[in-house]
């Protein structure tokens, strides 16, 4: 028997542009990625969050890439928002989570890299 293989919905959000995620937090997706891994295509993004006051936590700012996983449907369907969606494989390989950890922080110099 051959296992499922699970499949998630990845909503791309506007590129440049804010997303609050509380009141005083939010992240701005600033690039997406497909890069290039074993004959196949992955999906990375990357940004920057920022959380101004104490209410929501440490004030800060820091760089991110999240990796939502292999590309299976490119932006073949749209959200009630009408945003762009597509449907990804999650890397759950720890080896293979690593080799692609290693070549986005050599590409993007950021060290913050996390898969869904």
């Amino acid at each position: 028997m051959v296992p499922l293989k699970l499949r998630l919905k990845y909503t791309h959000f506007e590129l440049g542009k804010d997303r609050e995620t509380g009141m005083s937090a939010y992240y701005t997706p600033q690039k997406e990625v497909r890069l290039d891994y074993d004959g196949r295509r992955v999906l990375y993004v990357a940004g920057h969050a920022v959380v101004e006051s104490w209410c929501c936590g440490m004030p800060g700012a820091w760089e991110y890439v999240i990796v939502p996983g292999y590309i299976v449907n490119w932006q073949k369907m749209r959200n009630e928002e009408g945003l762009p969606v597509s449907e990804v494989e999650p890397i759950l390989d720890e080896t293979i989570r690593e080799e692609i950890r290693k070549t986005i922080r050599s590409r993007e110099g950021i060290s913050q890299v996390e898969f869904w």
